[in-house]
């Protein structure tokens, strides 16, 4: 296993993963954790084997999870049991987890997040597998729920959350057809789940039915085209956060200074608006509808008031957008306006 893994790492050189990535691992510290999420499947085994070929001075810091959704019985324990012995074999940690399935089964979205939340238990830096071809069939995704640039952008070589922890996904320009046939040269076999070729959730639809023909009709690498959108659309939503931050429309007491927004275009209008909503969760997370009411408003100008969230207002006196609780009977304030 390991001198199949030294060839691995020969095949796919480290100049083939993404910059950003490669940028990220320069001057980090030799003890930290470095998680690697690991179903089993080619890419996260690629992933695997190349974290281990191109960073052999960290194999001891690896931590490979494997997250079992508990969807497919037999099969799934067998991944597991694969995974562990091939990270035996390669001197890589290994740790599994194991959901609780709700009955009935669950929604794709509802399983990614599970997953998600184990790895976060085990690892601030996580590394992700994803692919080339899983970028295109994600802006698909995307543009069906009529996403934005960060939406678009997604998702990220290097993907940093508010708490410091991030995702890193070395392999974006990859295809999953390369992998593939990379482990096959080098020896090396993979699980496969069966329940991908099923049409049961949306991204495996778009992957069976609707890449190969969109690339037929293309007439050209269309998957490479839906790679370099991404990395653009990711330079454009940078610009406009960059944008919003030197604007700095929102101000420390929780309210959204309206007059710094002014003869703006409407795109920094609604990347202030989301971040507004973001340091107040009473408001939860309004419809599609409901934001486009309030941001049309706001735009305006004037007094507006408009529910959001279960008992709270969005109040705005046309200079400031606050949160707001209503008075309970006795006018006495139930909570102080933010």
């Amino acid at each position: 296993m390991r001198e199949a893994a030294a060839r691995f790492g020969a095949l796919l050189p480290r100049e083939r993963l993404e910059p950003a990535v490669l940028a990220w691992t320069r001057g980090r510290r030799r003890d930290e954790t470095w998680g690697v999420g690991f179903s089993g499947g080619a890419d996260s085994l690629a992933l695997l084997l190349a974290l281990r070929a191109h960073w052999p001075e960290r194999r001891r810091q690896l931590l490979a999870l494997h997250f079992n959704h508990g969807l497919r019985g037999a099969a799934a324990r067998a991944d597991a049991d694969a995974c562990r012995r091939w990270c035996r074999a390669l001197g890589i940690r290994f740790r599994g987890g194991r959901w609780r399935a709700p009955a009935g089964g669950a929604s794709e979205a509802a399983a990614r997040e599970a997953r998600l939340a184990f790895f976060a238990r085990h690892a601030r830096i996580v590394w992700l597998g994803q692919q080339a071809d899983d970028v295109a069939e994600g802006l698909l995704m995307r543009l069906a729920r009529g996403s934005g640039t960060a939406g678009l952008a997604a998702p990220r070589p290097v993907q940093t959350f508010r708490d410091g922890r991030r995702f890193l996904r070395p392999l974006l320009g990859c295809r999953a057809a390369e992998l593939r046939r990379l482990l096959v040269a080098a020896g090396l076999p993979w699980r496969v789940d069966a329940s991908n070729a099923t049409g049961r959730y949306f991204r495996n639809r778009l992957r069976h039915e609707v890449l190969p023909r969109w690339e037929q009709a293309a007439g050209r690498d269309a998957v490479a085209g839906a790679t370099l959108s991404r990395q653009l659309l990711d330079e454009d939503d940078a610009a406009l956060s960059r944008w919003v931050d030197e604007l700095r429309p929102l101000r420390r007491d929780g309210r959204l200074d309206l007059a710094r927004l002014a003869g703006r275009p409407t795109a920094l209008w609604r990347r202030a608006l989301h971040r507004w909503l973001a340091r107040h969760p009473a408001a939860g997370e309004p419809s599609r509808q409901a934001f486009a009411v309030l941001l049309a408003a706001l735009q305006r100008g004037g007094p507006c008031r408009q529910s959001l969230g279960r008992a709270g207002f969005a109040v705005s006196d046309g200079k400031f957008l606050r949160y707001a609780f209503p008075e309970p009977e006795g006018g006495k304030k139930r909570r102080r306006a933010r």
